[in-house]
């Protein structure tokens, strides 16, 4: 289960982060995570769970944005969604597209340490 690491990275990256801002506690983070990232987000909040003990985020909560996959047809200026398993065939002009615009992210967007707002 790779989502694992990439918990555990996300706990040490928001370490870094509220211990930068003088906090001691961390009481959520934030990530978007790209519908085609690998990324499962229930799995990756379980791990968090896993991940966060015995560490400054005890207790914090995951907080995942879902980020669709959209592609950009050049062909007739169209945005679509590619879905999953992801379909790279524009549904206005029947054409492939090859220019792939979001949900390929995995990324801290925000983390809340104890007593402050969301430091992003």
């Amino acid at each position: 289960m790779h989502e694992l690491s990439i918990a555990t990275s996300i706990v040490e990256q928001a370490e870094e982060i509220a211990r930068a801002d003088g906090a001691d506690r961390v009481s959520a983070v934030t990530v978007r995570v790209g519908e085609l990232s690998g990324v499962v987000p229930q799995a990756l909040d379980f791990a968090f769970e896993v991940a966060r003990d015995g560490t400054a985020l005890a207790g914090a909560r995951l907080v995942v944005e879902a980020v669709p996959a959209l592609a950009w047809c050049g062909g007739c200026a169209e945005e679509f969604a590619v879905g999953m398993p992801p379909f790279f065939w524009c549904p206005r002009c029947d054409r492939p597209s090859r220019d792939l615009r979001s949900g390929r992210e995995l990324e801290i967007t925000g983390v809340d340490t104890h007593g402050s707002g969301p430091r992003r």
